[in-house]
């Protein structure tokens, strides 16, 4: 690894638009509203930003597909802006690239801006184009990662009833967050009892497909006063790609992810974490299914492999516990409108540790994490954001 950016990019402003079936407004209205939110709170102007990153995985009738779908939907010409997409580390990834760009000295501010519009048009998910039929026959994304929870129920012991305790937690956490999708608490007994979309999967195991926005503003730490005394730190970043085949891989165990290990890891380098349990105050990961974030918890080092079990189970990871996750509500709340999601964790950290989360603040968080992981477990993105 070369040099750290540890201290050197603070995020002085975040935006977060409601998450949710969004049909009253189209890609770039959603665009507009998150990315002014987020110059609102950093108190800057648009012209003011140097460079744009536009985070999109899916883009649909035109939006999305480059970097003109950020400087038409805010006017915001003439500058470098470029589009990310990496599976969901999309938007994860362009915080990163922001920050970095930052760090390196070619630019003093940056914004990044996730938008996702899944609810109104023709195909979504994971339709893919120029391959044989039967590579992806069948293929979803419930499916692939129940193929990894039951091998790893297999190998643990864990019970769909421990798995239902993530779904009750994250529905807990989402009906205090006005800005969720699904603001609602829900049961075991409703979980346990759902349509079963892909076994171990029932519906509430699942996030829901959704529409939404969210936006950040960096910039040199040197400068972060000018615009806010309350800004908060970049400690580290880490990005890492396995294969994107996994489940071909004949060396892949279905235990966990490989690139959340090597990206945290990364990370906690850079941040100089070396207990992340101990460490880290509040972290907002990867829970596109109930399983997921258990696996998270194990492979970003807050506990050992076939342990993770335990963290949901003793309450450790609720809101009033010793490692908060999912405070936002989580993917499985929340939503999951994929380019946004990481940049909504960068806002619900950042919000977490302004002290400024309303009823679902956690108690006194100095360091926080983001990390996202798809493809599925090909790419994993990690943040670590502090007080300074």
């Amino acid at each position: 690894m070369g040099t750290t950016l540890k201290d050197q990019v603070a995020v002085i402003g975040v935006g977060c638009i409601k998450f949710g079936d969004n049909f009253d407004q189209g890609y770039e209205e959603m665009a507009a509203e998150a990315a002014y939110a987020a110059f609102h709170d950093a108190r800057i102007a648009p012209e003011e930003i140097d460079a744009a990153w536009l985070g999109t995985y899916s883009p649909a009738q035109g939006h999305g597909k480059a970097a003109v779908s950020l400087g038409d939907a805010l006017r915001l010409y003439n500058k470098p802006i470029s589009r990310v997409e990496n599976f969901c580390a999309t938007g994860t990834d362009a915080f990163r690239h922001a920050v970095l760009a930052v760090a390196s000295g070619m630019y003093d501010t940056a914004l990044v801006l996730g938008v996702e519009k899944y609810k109104d048009r023709p195909g979504r998910g994971l339709a893919r184009e120029g391959v044989h039929p039967y590579y992806h026959d069948g293929s979803t994304a419930p499916g692939l990662f129940a193929l990894a929870a039951t091998r790893y129920m297999h190998e643990f012991g864990l019970t769909r009833e421990t798995l239902s305790k993530v779904a009750v937690k994250n529905h807990r956490n989402g009906a205090l967050n006005a800005k969720a999708h699904l603001q609602k608490e829900v049961t075991p007994e409703a979980v346990l009892t759902a349509p079963i979309v892909a076994y171990p999967f029932g519906l509430y195991d699942c996030c829901p497909t959704t529409d939404g926005a969210a936006a950040a503003v960096v910039c040199r730490a040197d400068l972060a006063k000018k615009y806010r005394a309350d800004h908060i730190l970049v400690k580290g970043v880490g990005l890492s790609v396995t294969s994107g085949r996994p489940f071909m891989d004949p060396n892949f165990d279905y235990l966990g992810f490989r690139a959340t290990q090597n990206a945290s890891a990364q990370a906690y380098a850079m941040a100089g974490i070396t207990d992340p349990l101990k460490d880290i105050d509040v972290a907002e990961v990867h829970d596109c299914f109930t399983w997921t974030e258990i696996s998270n918890y194990e492979d970003l080092g807050f506990i050992q492999k076939g342990e993770g079990a335990r963290l949901i189970e003793e309450g450790r990871t609720a809101l009033e516990g010793d490692i908060p996750v999912n405070p936002s509500g989580g993917l499985k709340s929340f939503g999951h409108p994929i380019g946004a999601s990481g940049v909504r964790m960068v806002y619900e950290i950042v919000t977490q540790l302004r002290g400024e989360a309303g009823p679902r603040q956690v108690t006194d968080p100095k360091l926080g994490l983001v990390h996202n992981v798809g493809g599925p477990g090909a790419v994993s993105c990690v943040a670590v954001l502090g007080q300074p």
